[in-house]
């Protein structure tokens, strides 16, 4: 199976790394796109400064900037200064997640940040999982259509979507534009029962697998993808983290299994 789709490192690969050591570690081993963390009350100025000159000195173009956390209350404006931030380091895309559970309050939030990214020309990709207060794809897009944004984008996580009893024909019926990349990684078929959202969390932190090495539906769910959509290998693993303490090398592995298996 050859791919025509970009490879991205997101940034939960390296929990650990600095802004900066993300960037390297993704442009060494190769990848088409870097993803990156951003700890508002960590970051400032001369942090946007040092990101945008690896990039620059390396090449590498960022898939997105995580993570857009909407939660209850008024709108936490370090959400806005993420997709501003986001759109200066050339982002892509913004991820986002809620958990508002008010649903109209957390849709009038999800619209005020889709209004920025507009303006930015950053999308803003919703991510459904069962510990958020958006637990499926089906609610996600549900979400979505009451936005009507052209910022707006839903992210497909593999793990999730299975976790979630998302179906394949789910994932074909999502309109096209609101796809701007997927986050995929293999895991067993079946999940931990019952599926308790803490314990999933766990499981999506630290003991997803290589991508061809579990049981999850992922050349199909492939096969659904536009052409030439971008793929951040979503790869969280405390066995990848203890196997690789070193970034680049870390880094390295997840490019050769991921590779491997576009190859095989």
């Amino acid at each position: 199976m050859g791919s025509n789709h970009p490879l991205a490192m997101p940034s939960g690969v390296l929990p650990e790394a600095s802004p900066v050591e993300l960037v390297e570690a993704a442009a060494q081993a190769g990848f088409d796109f870097g993803g990156m963390w951003m700890e508002a009350d960590q970051w400032t100025d001369a942090t946007t400064r040092a990101v945008k000159q690896r990039l620059s000195d390396t090449g590498l173009k960022l898939l997105d900037i995580e993570v857009a956390w909407i939660k209850p209350g008024p709108l936490n404006p370090d959400l806005i200064r993420m997709i501003e931030v986001g759109a200066e380091l050339g982002a892509r895309n913004v991820l986002c997640v809620t958990t508002d559970p008010n649903r109209e309050a957390s849709r009038d939030k999800l619209a005020l940040l889709m209004e920025r990214g507009e303006q930015c020309g950053i999308r803003i990709n919703l991510e459904f999982a069962l510990f958020t207060e958006v637990p499926t794809i089906v609610d996600a897009c549900a979400l979505l259509g009451e936005i009507a944004s052209p910022a707006a984008g839903l992210l497909i996580d593999s793990l999730h979507w299975q976790r979630s009893g998302g179906t394949l024909e789910e994932v074909a019926a999502v309109p096209r534009e609101w796809l701007s990349y997927v986050q995929l990684c293999d895991a067993p078929a079946v999940g931990p029962q019952p599926p308790d959202p803490q314990v999933l969390l766990i499981e999506a932190t630290d003991d997803r697998l290589p991508m061809g090495q579990g049981g999850l539906p992922l050349r199909p769910l492939i096969e659904l993808l536009p052409d030439g959509l971008p793929i951040a290998i979503e790869e969280r693993s405390k066995a990848l983290r203890d196997a690789y303490p070193d970034f680049n090398e870390r880094a390295r592995a997840l490019a050769r299994t991921s590779r491997a298996f576009f190859e095989g």
